[in-house]
C-alpha cells in the first residue's frame, strides 16, 4: 500500500497545475476519489459533466487485466487534451493524449483493481474541462497481478516488438491500430519494479506530431492504442514510443490496401 501512495504521488506531481484547489462539480457517480483526482488533475479551470462525451466500455469486468475503453468526443469542437482514469485504481490516470492534429478519439485497455468509476475527461482550447463516465464491476487485482509475460518467462524475448496499420476513414482522417509488447509492470507485484511505456507519438511523413501521449502503468501489458489522425490516401506515419528504461520503439506504418467501396464510392 505505501508503495502505491507512493506512485500516485509521483504521478499527481506530474500532472497537478499550479493553482490547484478550487472546488468541483459534485459527482453524479458518487465516488469517494473525485474531489481529490479532480482538484489535481484540473486545478481551477472549470469543470462541467457532459455526456457528448462519450466513454465506452464493458459494464463488467471479464478480465481486470485488460478492460476496454475508448473516450470519443468528435462531437465536441476544440479538444485539446483527452485523460482517462479509473477513480478508485493504485494508480488512477492510464493515458494523457493531446489530438494535435487528430480526432478527439482513444481507444485502449486498461487494468482495474477493483469496482471503480471509469471515466474521460476532455480539456477544450477554452480551458474547460468535459467530464463523462460509469461505474465498472470488477473483480479486482488487475494492477497489483504479475503480468502473463513474467509468469511464462518470455518478456524480453518480445519487448520492443510493434505492430500496426493504418486505414482510410471519412472526413479525412486514417484509423491507427498500435500494439506493442511490454510487460507494463505496476511497481505492485513483490521483487517486481515499475516499467512501463510512458510516451507515444505519431507523426506524419513530413515530421509534424499528429498526436502524443503520456502513458501509465495501469494500461495494460501489451498495450492495444487506438487513434484516429489527419491523412489522406497516400500517408506516411512514424510511431515513437519510450519505456521508463529509457529504452526507444520506433516503427514505420503505411496505408492499408483496402478494395473498392461497393457502387465506386
Amino acid at each position: 500500500m505505501r508503495r502505491a501512495k507512493s506512485l500516485w504521488v509521483a504521478i499527481m506531481l506530474t500532472l497537478a497545475p499550479a493553482g490547484a484547489g478550487a472546488t468541483p462539480p459534485a459527482d453524479p457517480l458518487g465516488s469517494p476519489m473525485w474531489i481529490a483526482h479532480a482538484r489535481t488533475l484540473f486545478g481551477d479551470d472549470p469543470v462541467r459533466f457532459d455526456p457528448r462525451v462519450h466513454v465506452s466500455f464493458p459494464m463488467i469486468a471479464e478480465n481486470q487485466r485488460a478492460f476496454p475503453v475508448v473516450i470519443d468526443a468528435r462531437g465536441i469542437a476544440g479538444v485539446r487534451r483527452m485523460i482517462l482514469l479509473a477513480d478508485l485504481n493504485p494508480i488512477p490516470v492510464a493515458i494523457d493524449y493531446r489530438p494535435l492534429h487528430a480526432a478527439p478519439y482513444v481507444a485502449t485497455r486498461i487494468k482495474l483493481d477493483q469496482r471503480t468509476p471509469v471515466r474521460g475527461a476532455v480539456q477544450l482550447d477554452s480551458g474547460q474541462w468535459l467530464v463523462s463516465g460509469g461505474w465498472v464491476d470488477a473483480a479486482g487485482g488487475g494492477c497489483s497481478a504479475p503480468p502473463v509475460s513474467r509468469v511464462k518467462g518470455d518478456w524480453a524475448d518480445h519487448l520492443g516488438e510493434i505492430r500496426g496499420e493504418v486505414w482510410p476513414m471519412a472526413q479525412g482522417y486514417n484509423r491507427v491500430r498500435l500494439s506493442f509488447r511490454h510487460p507494463m509492470d505496476t511497481g505492485l507485484v513483490e521483487n517486481i519494479a515499475t516499467y512501463h511505456l510512458e510516451a507515444l507519438a505519431v507523426t506524419d511523413g513530413e515530421g509534424r506530431v499528429l498526436g502524443d501521449m503520456d502513458i501509465w502503468a495501469s494500461v495494460a501489458e501489451d498495450p492495444a492504442i487506438t487513434l484516429m489522425v489527419d491523412g489522406g490516401p497516400d500517408a506516411a506515419l512514424r510511431v515513437a514510443a519510450r519505456d521508463t528504461n529509457g529504452r526507444d520503439y520506433r516503427a514505420n506504418l503505411i496505408l492499408a490496401r483496402q478494395s473498392p467501396m461497393p457502387g465506386g464510392r
